[in-house]
């Protein structure tokens, strides 16, 4: 719940800033323009600043992740992320780490109406991720009648490799022009497993590109903070 608050927040902000752009005073056309307004078209690009951020103030954590979108229509946009990560989850009685790449693919379709000029967006998307990556039991507590104290730790890692997870997610998020072509965006995903292979001997506690998982739900929350750059190529009436 601290998790889901401190999305919220993050994306207010750039909701906000988004309304104070639109605010701003349209650029005016002259009746002597014979052409109506044109709209960029092309690549946009970019990384998540939050994995970048977790990555350094985080020891158990690592990771990385390129995302980007293409307009195909006004308000259409094909989208993806590619990515690694690994992350170490020392619970009470194990000490587990997932690590992998991923990649996440599918489309968002702005429902933000811009003045001219303007190319912000708040979009709602889906996504088809799939996920490889490995499982490492680093040690674990096995309770044993016989011992004297209860329980033994057993260090002795026991890894597993080659597995693969899917899963589906609904996207929501925006993006904001700071300046020319260059944008700030924020997002927050609901995950649903598809598919999920697991080792022989222990259960996945983090897949690379989905997040936590846990025994009681398939579901997970995801979230990004990026900064990128359009690479206009075209602009078309709008």
């Amino acid at each position: 719940m601290k998790q889901l608050r401190t999305y919220l927040f993050f994306i207010s902000i750039i909701f906000t800033g988004c309304i104070f752009a639109q605010d701003e005073e349209p650029k005016k056309i002259s009746a002597r323009d014979t052409l109506p307004p044109g709209e960029k078209y092309g690549l946009r690009a970019g990384v998540d600043l939050a994995r970048i951020l977790r990555t350094s103030v985080d020891d158990n954590y690592s990771g990385f992740e390129i995302e980007a979108d293409y307009r195909v229509y006004r308000k259409l946009y094909i989208a993806g992320e590619i990515g690694n990560e690994s992350l170490i989850r020392d619970e009470e009685n194990v000490n587990v780490e997932g690590s992998g790449s991923y990649i996440r693919a599918g489309i968002d379709y702005n429902i933000y109406d811009n003045w001219y000029g303007m190319q912000n967006s708040i979009y709602v998307g889906v996504r088809y991720g799939f996920s490889t990556f490995d499982q490492t039991l680093n040690e674990y507590n096995i309770f044993t009648g016989t011992n004297f104290f209860g329980e033994n730790t057993i260090t002795e890692p026991i890894s597993e490799d080659g597995l693969t997870a899917s899963w589906v997610e609904l996207v929501l998020g925006l993006e904001v022009e700071l300046i020319h072509n260059f944008y700030l965006g924020a997002s927050i995903s609901l995950r649903n497993l598809v598919s999920e292979e697991t080792p022989d001997r222990f259960d996945n506690l983090y897949i690379p590109g989905f997040g936590r998982t846990n025994d009681f739900s398939d579901i997970g929350v995801g979230y990004n903070y990026t900064i990128s750059y359009l690479l206009p190529l075209f602009k078309k009436k709008k």
